[in-house]
């Protein structure tokens, strides 16, 4: 990791620490019902982020997942700490609109209890890997997800932050970032 007082994107005004909507939502491209990150509470750039996502019964996944007993499916609550960590990542990012951020990986995911309406999820991302090279930037987080002091979930994820062109590739074509046509969610 570099030091954030090293990095060129530096200016003179303090690092922001925190995020609202609508500031996350000019950082990450998602949108209703796919942004799963409501607030950011914390960021120490390039080392870590706290965010926050309500649950609410409103939720579209609530409807099948499970009509009777409603819980968070475990893999969109990985993807809410990958935009968690997505957010943290773009904020370093200036030309971030012609950028994509690609998932290459998920390791270690573990869902050890139910996310329900009504819970707020706080989502910890902390960066363990930073490596720019001259066509994208790969990154590797751990994330946990609390309710409440309740760890209920964890995950290490990877991607890679690429120009939004190379997005558009067929894993035929070649073109296809790290050989995973699907854009982090």
């Amino acid at each position: 990791m570099t030091d954030a007082a090293n990095s060129p994107t530096d200016t003179s005004a303090p690092a922001k620490t925190t995020l609202d909507i609508h500031e996350i939502q000019r950082i990450l491209p998602h949108r209703f019902p796919f942004l799963l990150i409501d607030r950011v509470t914390h960021i120490a750039r390039r080392e870590r982020i706290v965010a926050i996502k309500n649950v609410t019964i409103n939720e579209p996944f609530f409807a099948g997942h499970f009509p009777s007993l409603p819980i968070m499916p475990g893999v969109l609550i990985v993807e809410a700490i990958a935009q968690a960590g997505g957010a943290l990542l773009l904020t370093e990012v200036e030309d971030r609109d012609d950028k994509l951020m690609v998932f290459t990986g998920i390791e270690k995911a573990r869902f050890r209890r139910p996310v329900v309406p009504g819970d707020q999820l706080r989502l910890e991302v902390e960066v363990k890997t930073w490596h720019p090279t001259a066509r994208a930037i790969a990154v590797r987080m751990e994330g946990a997800a609390y309710v409440g002091d309740k760890r209920v979930a964890e995950a290490t994820v990877t991607c890679q932050l690429v120009h939004r062109s190379r997005g558009r590739g067929t894993a035929a074509d070649g073109d296809s970032p790290a050989g995973n046509d699907h854009p982090q969610g």
